[in-house]
This record gives structure tokens, C-alpha cells and sequence, in this order.
């Protein structure tokens, strides 16, 4: 019965053509929204990632993201490496401070320094130079990729920034001694990385300008343990990587309104699938009435006439997920290498999957109930 099934589903090439591209276009749209959504979800905290070399952040406690910047007093730091179970506590600079390139342009970037005697929170891939070159006199450190786009020499005609030229970060003359590369960030200011000291030199005197404290906690503590002790004693926010990227995320998302932009396209690809599966599909029952009324003349009960439905609406929904997925990791692959944020991940296969079934659920809905009430006598009438 199986068999007949699909015979009767592929029988009319130009109603299985429709139905399958309606259906694969639902897909297409589900998959590559979800899919950009999450791209651009893990952007907004892709720098946490890339730093997460000790266990927890410590901030002020009225920080809501990453670039929420809301400095501390030195003093925070020697209480924070005070508290039982820190193994290391090492300072961290970050803060907008304005750049000019060697032709004069300006630009507004994020300068990030780094402990002087570990470095710890270094970029995570060096492309040209070593780690060590950032101890070298005013020496800076750059994304390799913004060097050709945001860090470019407009005024010079797009001139990339390279190694060995100088700026002037804050008006103190800055050397670029080495490049980096980094995951791509939902913000676009470029990053610069010098060490702590450094940037406190460079940075507006203020009494105020410790932005963050990497904590590394002994192997017999739990992190969440130290994270208590340090808000109870000091009363900053302490997060584990995880925490801090899950908060990030959220509060952008709830910021920019990400989330409702692209939760109403995805609904529009379920509707889309929903109207024309379910219109087509409805016809298809209709078509083939004669042929289910013949078949329960013979004997067959109706619940093997509804199984029979049941594998032909799967069938059509996975035939249509299975070529509408994959146009979407095509043209995500396509934009991606144009800079569009595209991470397409099991949850958004799974989710797409589900989504697509229900459309076609939602299809065999409209004709379910007119072969159930099937009568096998029609197939005698002329």
C-alpha cells in the first residue's frame, strides 16, 4: 500500500512539482533567516569567545554587555585577587579611544589593553608577528581584516594599514607591530590591542579606569563558588564565559529588535508553506478521491487509507526540506563571503524540519477529513 501511496503522490507530476516547491521554498526561507539570526546572535559575543582564556569576568555591576563600559577603581582588582580560590586575577583595559591614521583619518576604535606581564586575553590568532612584539616600545596590534576595510587610509585611496606604520591613538604616537585575526563581530569598530599600561597612558585621566578583571579559580573551586564570593565581598558581577556571552546576547537582541524582525520572516516562510502545500495538497486529495474510494471498495480500512496519506504528506515535506535546506547553505556560503552572517546549526536544521512537517500536517488536514468520510459507493457512480 506503501507503494501505491507514492505512485498516486508522484502520478500527477505537475501538482507533485508545485506542492514540492512551495514547500521547499518555505524551507529555503526558514533555514536562511533562522541561519542569519544565529550568525548574527554569535557575532554579538564572539569577542567574549575569542578571550575566554580565564574562567570568569569580573565588571561593575551595572554592566549589560560587552561594550557597556562602566570602569572600576585599581583597587578592585587587589580585593578580587584577595578572595579564597582565585589562582590569578590579571587587569584588562577596554574603552572607545579616537585613532588617526597616517593620512589623517580618523576613526573611532576599541582599545583593549592587556595585562603587561601575562597578556592574557590576547587575540586568538596571530597572522603576522608574535605575541611578544606587543611589549616593543608604543607597539599596537591590529585586526588584519579592518586593516583593509574600516582601519583603511581613505584620504591615501583605501590604503590597507600595514606593519611598521604609525598612528596616533588619543594623540600619542602608536606603532603597528604585529596583525591578528578574530571572529567577525556584530559591532564594527575596529579593535586595537596594546598593553595595560600602555592604554592607561594613552587613555583620558579618569579615577576610574579598570573595565575588567580576568579571574582564574583554583581546579578544587568551582567558578560559580569563587563568582559568589567575589559579588558578596565586592559587590561587581562576576560571570562565567558562558554567562556573559548569553547575557550579551540577550541584551542586544532585546536592544536592536533582531529577534522580531526575524522571527516575523520566519513566520512568513511558515505561512507561505502552510497556504500553498495546503491548497495544493488539498487539490491532490481531491484528484485522487476516486482512487482512495476504489480502494476502500476493495477493503481497505480506512485508517491504512489515512497511513496512506500520512506517508505521502512526509514524503512531499522532506522531499521539499531536503532541496530548500540545501539552497540555503548554498546562498549562505555565497554571502558569507560577503561578509553576511550565516551559521547554520542543528537547532535551525531541526527547527526547519519540524516546521515543515507541520505545514504539510496542516495540508493534510484540509483533505483528511474528506477521505475519512469517504463513501466507497462513488467509485460505482457514473
Amino acid at each position: 500500500m506503501n507503494l501505491i501511496a507514492l505512485k498516486m503522490l508522484v502520478g500527477d507530476r505537475l501538482k507533485y512539482v508545485s506542492l514540492v516547491a512551495g514547500l521547499a521554498f518555505a524551507a529555503l526561507l526558514i533555514t536562511q533567516q533562522a541561519s542569519i539570526f544565529t550568525g548574527f546572535a554569535r557575532q554579538m559575543s564572539a569577542w567574549i569567545r575569542d578571550t575566554s582564556v580565564a574562567d570568569l569576568w569580573v565588571m561593575d555591576d551595572q554592566v549589560q554587555f560587552v561594550d557597556d563600559f562602566k570602569p572600576m577603581s585599581e583597587q578592585r582588582l587587589q580585593r578580587v585577587r584577595g578572595i579564597e580560590g582565585v589562582a590569578w586575577a590579571v587587569p584588562m583595559y577596554k574603552n572607545y579611544l579616537q585613532v588617526q591614521l597616517p593620512d589623517g583619518t580618523r576613526v573611532q576604535c576599541r582599545v583593549v589593553g592587556l595585562d603587561d606581564a601575562s597578556l592574557v586575553g590576547a587575540p586568538p590568532v596571530m597572522a603576522e608577528g608574535q605575541l611578544s612584539d606587543l611589549r616593543r616600545d608604543r607597539a599596537v596590534f591590529i585586526n588584519i581584516d579592518h586593516a583593509k576595510t574600516t582601519l583603511a587610509q581613505r584620504r591615501a585611496g583605501n590604503v590597507p594599514l600595514k606593519v611598521g606604520d604609525r598612528l596616533a591613538i588619543n594623540d600619542n604616537e602608536a606603532i603597528v607591530t604585529g596583525t591578528y585575526r578574530a571572529t567577525r563581530e556584530f559591532f564594527w569598530d575596529p579593535v586595537i590591542y596594546t598593553t595595560y599600561s600602555r592604554a592607561m597612558s594613552w587613555a583620558p585621566p579618569t579615577r576610574k579606569q579598570l573595565t575588567f578583571i580576568l579571574v582564574k579559580v583554583r581546579d578544587d573551586v568551582s567558578p560559580q563558588v569563587v563568582a559568589e564570593r567575589i559579588r558578596a565581598t565586592t559587590g561587581l558581577t562576576a560571570l562565567t564565559n558562558d554567562q556573559f556571552s548569553a547575557g550579551t546576547t540577550s541584551d542586544l537582541l532585546d536592544r536592536t529588535g533582531i529577534l522580531v524582525n526575524f522571527g516575523i520572516t520566519i513566520a512568513l516562510g511558515f505561512v507561505i508553506g502552510v497556504l500553498i502545500a495546503g491548497q495544493t495538497f488539498y487539490m491532490f486529495v481531491l484528484d485522487n478521491l476516486k482512487y482512495f474510494a476504489t480502494l476502500k471498495a476493495m477493503g481497505t480500512k480506512t485508517v491504512t487509507l489515512v497511513k496512506m496519506l500520512f506517508l505521502q504528506t512526509v514524503t512531499v515535506g522532506l522531499v521539499g526540506f531536503g532541496i530548500g535546506a540545501g539552497a540555503a547553505v548554498v546562498s549562505g556560503i555565497a554571502l558569507s563571503k560577503v561578509g553576511l552572517a550565516f551559521q547554520i546549526t542543528w537547532p535551525v536544521v531541526l527547527g526547519t524540519v519540524v516546521a515543515i512537517i507541520l505545514c504539510c500536517g496542516a495540508a493534510a488536514m484540509l483533505g483528511l477529513n474528506r477521505v475519512i468520510r469517504l463513501e466507497a459507493g462513488i467509485v460505482f457512480r457514473s
